[in-house]
């Protein structure tokens, strides 16, 4: 498996795994634990998808090793800012049954993304996050 190095060293697979539009739970969970024995490791996911439980409930059921895994979900515009950007993580723990998350991103440049970035900080200082981004920003964002 090929790797790329981001900016504070952690290790990310060039290749992923992502469930925009699964709609169906069942199906995603198939999808993601048949993507998982495939030897797929990035799962990508997001709090706008509605699917972070079909998402964790396959990486229970792969029995596959948390640190042989590369998790990363988004933040939803909804909940931009410093107090809500906690909460949010914290339910996509919850959801995704997960200690940490391998890369937390802001999906849209939307609201009070300072706010919400500040958060990130924070949980990645705690351990809570391994690496922390932007999705969808252009350069001027």
């Amino acid at each position: 498996m090929k790797f790329t190095t981001l900016n504070n060293g952690v290790q990310m697979p060039i290749l992923g795994f992502g469930v925009y539009q699964m709609q169906d739970l069942k199906e995603c969970q198939e999808a993601v634990l048949g993507a998982l024995q495939t030897g797929y490791r990035l799962i990508d996911t997001a709090a706008a998808y509605e699917n972070e439980t079909a998402v964790g409930a396959a990486i229970q059921q792969s029995g596959i090793a948390r640190d042989e895994l590369f998790i990363t979900t988004k933040l939803w515009v909804q909940d931009a800012g410093y107090e809500k950007a906690r909460s949010a993580f914290l339910r996509a723990l919850d959801r995704l049954k997960l200690d940490y998350l391998d890369l937390y991103l802001i999906h849209q440049p939307y609201s009070d993304v300072h706010g919400a970035w500040r958060a990130m900080e924070e949980l990645y200082d705690e351990g809570l996050i391994k690496a922390i981004g932007v999705s969808n920003f252009a350069p001027d964002d």
